[in-house]
């Protein structure tokens, strides 16, 4: 895994808005719907050649193929596992419960959008037949990348972390949580061993820990979440049982909606069980109004020996563009926080397309966003580096 050895390097958490013909299929598969496969994996190469190309241009040093080929960041893996029916029954998180009005106004966009509450549930043993999915999906990066005329420093695929999976795809078969857990993380191995073996870093992606607090655990106290959250990390250990550390980067984030995150938990509740996981680097996001100033929460709880920050400078639910400056500032601060420059990556607070069909951000100003955290990096870098 690159760390920023002569300046600061530059990433995104993942997903990039879908073109719109790409994004309606998508949407259309979604809701269980007959779609034409061939058309889908024909627009998905196409988009991904587009989403790989701009990248290149704003700067992104550590780039992915945006999940163009995905509904959502977690969702797709119904569509690969056996196992999965009928519907999830989630309930409303706590901000839907207590802000009311917040809650309508954005029922009110008429975005289309993934039902993120009305996934498909376990209802029998969940397994793999086999790895097309994640080999396809590799293989089309691969020709994309092939086809472009500059090259990422390096590459990460995103996959999704068993806990949170465990939440947002309820279990209506195993005899507990933790089993259904663990079942999960027994399976999603062979897709992480695959990623890592096709040479690019392999992100986590597990909101579980900063959504569920407020969402499927509302009943829990704190210690009961923090010791489920702690479970959660031991079943995703086991899952990056054969995959080395430094090839890992774990996102834990608040959820990717502008809501009022009036129930998250803050950093210092937080950072203990997430520095448990088996990865060489967090990707954190602190550019946002509630969680900007817990950055300095890392003087106190210090990173493990070795693990890098892909610090969040960008907000993703909002089309202000950072300026530069800001963005330094940003970057400088978490330096201070962490000790050492080297370990420290520009990134976004998540990602800009987490459900297909849907986003807070437009795709030009996505761009214009990740151009202004480059030369934000640039500017901190010639103030770090002299």
């Amino acid at each position: 895994m690159l760390a920023s050895a002569e300046g600061i390097l530059t990433t995104h958490i993942g997903s990039l808005q879908r073109d719109e013909a790409l994004a309606d299929l998508l949407v259309t598969e979604g809701a269980g719907k007959p779609i034409d496969r061939r058309r889908l994996a024909e627009l998905a190469e196409r988009d991904m050649d587009r989403v790989v190309a701009n990248q290149l241009a704003a700067g992104i040093d550590i780039g992915n193929d945006g999940e163009v080929g995905r509904s959502s960041f977690f969702g797709y893996v119904a569509g690969r596992m056996r196992g999965f029916g009928g519907t999830s029954r989630r309930r409303p998180i706590l901000d839907m419960q207590h802000f009311p009005q917040w809650w309508a106004g954005l029922q009110k966009r008429g975005v289309r959008r993934i039902n993120a509450y009305g996934q498909p549930a376990a209802i029998g043993e969940v397994h793999y037949d086999d790895l097309s999915g994640v080999a396809e999906e590799c293989a089309a990066f691969a020709r994309s990348l092939g086809r472009q005329k500059g090259r990422f420093s390096e590459t990460f695929m995103t996959a999704v972390a068993p806990g949170f999976l465990a939440c947002a795809m309820e279990n209506q078969h195993y005899a507990s949580h933790e089993a259904y857990v663990f079942a999960l993380a027994r399976e999603l191995r062979k897709e992480y061993e695959y990623i890592v073996g096709q040479g690019h870093l392999l992100q986590i992606d597990s909101p579980d820990f900063g959504i569920e607090s407020g969402g499927f655990f509302q009943d829990h106290t704190k210690a009961q979440f923090l010791a489920v959250m702690e479970m959660h990390v031991a079943a995703l250990n086991e899952a990056l049982a054969n995959v080395p550390a430094d090839r890992v980067r774990f996102h834990a984030c608040f959820g990717n909606r502008d809501s009022p995150h009036f129930f998250d938990l803050p950093y210092d509740d937080l950072l203990p069980p997430m520095y448990g996981v088996k990865a060489g680097a967090l990707a954190l996001p602190f550019a946002n109004p509630r969680h900007a100033h817990e950055i300095d929460y890392l003087k106190k709880l210090p990173l493990p020996d070795g693990m890098l920050l892909a610090v969040g400078v960008i907000e993703t639910t909002h089309n202000y563009v950072e300026h530069p400056l800001l963005v330094a500032e940003r970057l400088e601060r978490a330096v201070r926080a962490v000790g050492d420059r080297t370990r420290v990556i520009a990134c976004t607070d998540c990602g800009f397309g987490t459900l297909a069909g849907d986003s807070f951000v437009t795709p030009d100003v996505t761009w214009a966003k990740l151009k202004a955290m480059r030369e934000g990096a640039e500017i901190a870098s010639k103030r770090l580096w002299g």
